[in-house]
């Protein structure tokens, strides 16, 4: 599984993401049984990673649709997964910062 370095999320997503260190992340992923080993990459996005491994799945969030998917090219299959209404990262840092 590929993974966004810290630095790439804080280019990504803003000075103060990401919430837990590239570290902490990787060791949630790592313990899925789905899941053989995380790479982390820094990068903006993994195309360089998924051009070289060329995974037989590729899944990204639904807020992507297959067509979005940057390197699905290499991919054998791209799966989209369901996002959870009210558990995105960014949602739940902004009802924090409104309940103060």
């Amino acid at each position: 599984m590929g993974l966004n370095s810290d630095e790439s999320v804080k280019r990504l997503k803003g000075p103060e993401r990401p919430v837990n260190d590239q570290e902490s992340r990787a060791e949630v992923l790592g313990a899925l049984d789905c899941v053989d080993h995380v790479i982390i990459f820094d990068e903006d996005t993994p195309y360089n990673l998924i051009k070289a491994i060329k995974p037989d799945v590729l899944t990204k969030g639904g807020d992507y649709t297959p067509e979005t998917v940057v390197g699905r090219e290499f991919a054998g299959e791209t799966v989209i997964i369901s996002l959870v209404e009210g558990h995105s990262t960014t949602g739940i840092i902004e009802r924090m910062r409104e309940d103060g």
